[in-house]
């Protein structure tokens, strides 16, 4: 019977292509948009991601997400040093400053000052050049997008004439020399990132008391680092987290401070709607076409149970269907983009789960529309 009832959904070829392009709508939206709020989020640590070498952040109390730089004393980095558990900290400098192209443009980038000595905290994927180039004279790394575009020289005619190693551009009208280009992941405020040494920071940015944003920390081999993150919030007075931690901490803040959340929740909800409303009415219309048929197999014998599973049968291939389109569409402009891409874009599985999720919820409230059509369905209907 459940092959009957195949035939019979295939059969009205209409309503079949506009049940399965309700699904396949609300999938996509259900699937892409939190894809995208996901690509948001993921932007805002962006900086701790690159910076994947440190165990622990250290930084003010008051410090709210990684964007939400407070300084801190100098003294504070050896404090941290004479915790027991730390194998090294470095300082890191967090800052945005004005850069000035070789075409005489302006451009706000957000400039990173890695400890001297070791450059912990520099990016791991470098296009040209290498990361111990920095330690040459007004030397900076720039990543791609940066040297490509935000910072590209721009031509009388509108074309940009990409930067590469050698150029020089000047920061707070400082000479800074382009030693190497980073692939990065992309930040928040898609704002270009410069990397260079902690004490040229020192001379880029302007006259302040405190410079010291962070300080990245390394545990020594086989040290817990909750007991560690205690001694520093108890002897330094700084608050500290792990990697993974702060990343919590700085998504958090943006979803607290902005309303991203809700945005992108109120299309997901549009589109479960639709979705639901689109696929419940035509599949309604569908049993209701079809209701002779019904009819006539009641009159046969068939009990109630059958048709329910019937029907339930009809609306799960119309679900798995439609779903699938969806989740391939979706999958297809995330391969589309690319890691790498300027658009914001992540699926993990608790996505698609979710999505999953929604379409089963769609598909149970159409079938029991038309289920209830079904049991409550006298078998005399077939003579009339």
């Amino acid at each position: 019977m459940i092959g009957v009832a195949i035939k019979m959904l295939m059969g009205d070829t209409g309503k079949y292509v506009g049940m399965i392009v309700g699904i396949t709508f609300a999938a996509l939206i259900m699937t892409q948009q939190p894809a995208i709020l996901i690509g948001l989020l993921s932007r805002t640590y962006s900086l701790i991601s690159d910076a994947s070498y440190p165990d622990l952040w250290v930084m003010d109390p008051k410090v709210q997400a990684v964007d939400d730089v407070k300084p801190l004393q100098d003294t504070k980095l050896l404090r941290v040093r004479g915790i027991e558990g730390i194998r090294y900290a470095v300082p890191l400098y967090k800052g945005m400053l004005r850069a000035r192209t070789p075409d005489g443009n302006f451009q706000n980038c957000s400039v990173i000052g890695l400890d001297d000595a070791t450059l912990i905290g520099g990016p791991g994927n470098m296009v040209a050049g290498k990361l111990e180039d920095l330690r040459r004279a007004d030397a900076v790394i720039i990543d791609v997008d940066g040297a490509n575009k935000y910072l590209a020289q721009k031509l009388p005619d509108g074309t940009r004439v990409p930067l590469k190693v050698g150029d020089t551009l000047e920061i707070n009208d400082k000479r800074a020399v382009l030693v190497g280009i980073a692939r990065t992941t992309p930040t928040f405020g898609s704002l270009p990132l410069i990397y260079t040494t902690y004490k040229r920071t020192l001379a880029f940015a302007p006259q302040e008391r405190l410079k010291l944003s962070f300080i990245l920390a390394g545990l020594k081999p086989g040290v817990e680092a909750a007991p560690v993150i205690a001694s520093i919030n108890q002897y330094t007075g700084l608050t500290a987290y792990t990697a993974e931690q702060f990343k919590k901490v700085s998504v958090q803040y943006t979803i607290d401070n902005s309303g991203i959340v809700v945005s992108f929740g109120i299309v997901v909800m549009l589109g479960f709607i639709v979705g639901a409303a689109t696929s419940g009415q035509v599949f309604y219309n569908f049993t209701q076409d079809n209701i002779k048929q019904f009819a006539a197999l009641k009159a046969m014998g068939t009990s109630n149970g059958m048709l329910v599973k019937m029907v339930l049968a009809q609306a799960a291939l119309v679900g798995i269907s439609g779903w699938g389109i969806g989740i391939g569409l979706v999958s297809l402009l995330g391969l589309s983009i690319g890691p790498n891409g300027d658009f914001p874009f992540m699926m993990p599985w608790q996505v698609v789960a979710l999505s999953g999720s929604g379409i089963v919820l769609i598909v149970i409230f159409a079938a029991l529309l038309s289920i209830r059509k079904v049991v409550t369905l006298e078998p005399g209907v077939v003579f009339k």
